[in-house]
């Protein structure tokens, strides 16, 4: 079973636009042998390496096909002669060549395991020639439904693109489907009709017309690049640019739109060096100066291609046109811009190995929405953005979700998770220590592939506190804790309940027009003192947690 997600389905929940299909939120779900081998590290992806792709493809749009090549060049790590690549149906593996020689191939659905001839030394790099072709799965629902878009732009020429987050990028090319390897670069070579524009992730190195009305766009990645991160996007595109001077030199922005849409484009983009201002300064250098920034336009609404971040918000500010957290702050930036531009940090800089912990991507990108907010407009601003995404929080099922079977968590990695990362820096309470903490994250982990272990233990180290049972109660459980109290004069009884076990956050409460920290625990009962005339106590609204006065 795949979970159709996009990098907006918390989001659009409370909106009451969410299409993702979240049936099974309240059962157990039944996996299959094919969530199986798309989800887990298979011995038949194990024994090697990705190094690069040269992924070359042509587009039909008369007929909605793709055919190409795709040349996977890859390390060998220990001895095996059957490679696992991943195509989804309709589209079909034609032929696979290794030194010259055809290969044998089985299909097992969505996997294709090749038998290959040669030795497979350890050590030894080695490359094998995929040929393919068909038309790949329509998108019902971009980006919610994975696959590509068929559209056209008002003067009627073709308006294409691919969305693939969650249902893979094997719905349009031939690759190693799985997140937790990552090609060192990427060369991706797109054909045409003469008329129309390709771009895609990294930089354009050529175009190159050719006889029969065509032309290929060639671009170059040169860092590490997650499989759903590369895209193609196709229309009558027209370009402007600038250059961006960033905490690393010269970032080359470049933005592709529409044509009737440029003069709106000009105006509307100019909120990505805002952007980039504010991101930087709290998340550190722009993950890809080598590959540049890119703002391209899509028939959807937007998705954080590596490099190739796509916009369809209609040029205006907010989540078309309206306030998610419901403060006002939400109408004062363009929420795709800021958002999927966020991910170039988290996701595509730091990437998880398997979408259960599709937190670490979406959970640190809206948290930088309130981060936007407040380097622009104050630290009261930002708090109140995040406190007012709140309405859109379930508590349904966990937010991380189901380990080697491609089964992400709930939709509250976005709101849930950026309150609870809200609530973490009010612990810390040290601004420049959580803004170092967040800049050394994306040092640490630096173009990688990683477990939500190893985010908890790098926070936790950071922070100097155990964070086990915060991460617990938050990330593994649906429970909001509970500040349970009483009074008696001037002393006070608290604890924590509707919690995980060891849950110890401490609490900030306000008595009297006091602010004081208390130090709870589930489930035992501590004492303070409380200033004279303390009528009750207020939890600070930074915190995500509830209340109650008990007898």
């Amino acid at each position: 079973m795949q979970n159709r997600l996009s990098t907006l389905i918390g989001i659009t929940f409370f909106l009451g636009l969410l299409s993702f299909s979240d049936s099974q939120a309240q059962t157990t779900p039944t996996f299959t042998r094919q969530d199986t081998l798309r989800g887990s590290i298979t011995p038949e992806r194990a024994w090697w390496d990705l190094v690069h792709y040269d992924l070359r493809m042509k587009v039909n749009p008369q007929d909605s096909t793709m055919q190409g090549v795709n040349l996977v060049r890859y390390k060998v790590l220990k001895p095996n002669q059957v490679m696992q690549l991943d195509l989804q149906p309709p589209m079909r593996i034609e032929k696979v060549v290794q030194n010259g020689q055809k290969l044998a191939v089985k299909q097992d659905k969505n996997a294709w395991f090749i038998q290959l001839a040669a030795k497979q030394v350890p050590g030894t790099l080695q490359t094998v020639e995929v040929t393919y072709g068909g038309k790949p799965q329509v998108s019902t629902n971009p980006p919610w439904s994975g696959g590509v878009t068929w559209k056209k732009d008002a003067q009627g020429n073709p308006f294409i693109a691919t969305s693939v987050q969650g249902d893979g990028a094997s719905l349009f090319w031939p690759c190693k489907d799985h997140m937790y390897d990552e090609p060192d670069s990427m060369m991706i070579r797109v054909t045409v009709p003469q008329h129309l524009t390709d771009v895609s992730n990294g930089r354009l190195r050529q175009v190159e017309q050719h006889a029969d009305g065509t032309k290929t766009f060639h671009w170059a990645v040169t860092n590490p690049i997650n499989n759903y991160g590369v895209n193609v996007n196709i229309g009558d595109y027209v370009h402007f640019s600038e250059v961006y001077a960033g905490e690393k030199g010269k970032l080359d922005c470049d933005y592709y739109v529409l044509r009737e849409n440029l003069e709106k484009a000009k105006v509307q983009f100019k909120q990505v060096p805002q952007m980039l201002k504010a991101l930087e300064h709290w998340f550190g250098p722009y993950p890809f100066y080598e590959d540049g920034y890119k703002l391209v336009e899509v028939p959807y609404l937007g998705m954080e291609h590596q490099s190739s971040v796509t916009y369809g918000n209609k040029y205006q500010n907010g989540y078309l046109g309206r306030d998610l957290s419901g403060t006002g702050w939400g109408l004062k930036f363009d929420f795709i811009i800021v958002h999927e531009s966020g991910h170039e940090w988290f996701a595509n800089n730091i990437t998880y190995k398997d979408i259960a912990d599709m937190w670490i991507h979406e959970s640190f990108t809206s948290y930088s929405e309130n981060l936007f907010v407040e380097y622009f407009h104050g630290k009261k601003a930002g708090s109140e953005y995040v406190i007012g995404t709140r309405k859109g929080i379930r508590n349904d099922r966990p937010i991380i979700g189901k380990y080697h079977v491609n089964f992400s968590g709930s939709g509250d990695m976005y709101p849930k998770g950026s309150n609870m990362l809200h609530t973490l820096r009010q612990v810390v309470n040290d601004d420049e220590k959580w803004r170092k903490l967040l800049r050394g994250l994306n040092q640490e982990f630096y173009h990688q592939t990683v477990t939500s272990a190893q985010m908890e233990n790098y926070i936790s180290q950071q922070t100097g506190r155990d964070l086990t049972p915060f991460f617990n109660q938050y990330l593994r459980d649906v429970r909001i804790p509970v500040l349970e109290y009483r009074l008696a004069g001037t002393s006070l009884e608290y604890r924590w309940s509707n919690t995980v076990k060891g849950f110890n956050l401490p609490a900030k409460v306000t008595a009297a027009g006091k602010d004081m920290w208390l130090q709870p625990v589930a489930d035992t009962w501590k004492k303070a003192n409380l200033p004279a005339g303390t009528q009750d106590i207020r939890v600070d609204p930074n915190f995500y947690v509830t209340q109650k006065q008990v007898q």
